[in-house]
């Protein structure tokens, strides 16, 4: 063989070496959003978990709030039944405004802000709020990496190869950032739990 033919093999090579690595780097990043996204699932069933238990006991105390009582139930069901990433979204973002709407109703019934499974449940829905409002942020961040490599060169070219599409970004709204929380203990109403430090960088979208 000639050194030209060397010299081609050594690209071929080279080009096969560059498509393997593109290519397990892209698997990677999509394996690590959907890893991402387990955690926040998980997450996200613990909180229709404790739910039904906050309904009842509220209604316990406030029966006749019978329409705030729905509104929390159907978006709940609501959430359950999503599909896809942006109408999951979508669906969190309004049950977490019923709810909102539920601890607004509680401060209204002394008995019931004294009722220590109501605190206990309240004090476990704010920490899974917590929980999924980080789980979101690192989710996006894992998006936002993978997105970027769609559109670099050369990977944007395997990537199109391969059927690699962009993942979307798990959002919420402006009033659904912050986790439901109702301090009792202060006397005042609905007050927003402040979202982990260390959030995505400027560039992301906002989680």
């Amino acid at each position: 063989m000639g050194l030209i033919g060397w010299i081609v093999l050594g690209v071929v090579v080279l080009l096969v070496l560059l498509l393997m690595v593109t290519y397990n780097k892209l698997v990677r990043l999509r394996n690590q959003i959907e890893a991402a996204w387990s955690q926040i699932d998980v997450q996200l069933k613990r909180r229709y978990d404790l739910i039904p238990n906050l309904v009842e006991t509220v209604k316990g105390y406030a029966a006749h709030e019978r329409e705030t009582l729905e509104s929390v139930t159907r978006a709940r069901q609501q959430a359950m039944d999503a599909r896809g990433i942006e109408d999951q979204a979508q669906a969190e973002n309004m049950l977490t405004q019923t709810l909102r709407s539920l601890f607004a109703v509680a401060e209204a019934y002394p008995d019931l802000k004294a009722n220590q499974n109501f605190l206990a449940l309240q004090e476990e829905l704010t920490g899974t709020e917590g929980r999924i409002a980080f789980a979101r942020q690192f989710y996006n961040e894992r998006v936002l990496v993978y997105d970027n490599a769609l559109e670099q060169f050369p990977s944007n070219l395997i990537a199109g190869a391969f059927n690699f599409e962009a993942k979307p970004y798990f959002e919420a709204e402006e009033q659904s950032r912050a986790a439901v929380r109702v301090d009792f203990g202060q006397g005042g109403g609905t007050q927003p739990t402040p979202p982990p430090a260390g959030g995505p960088t400027s560039s992301a979208p906002p989680a």
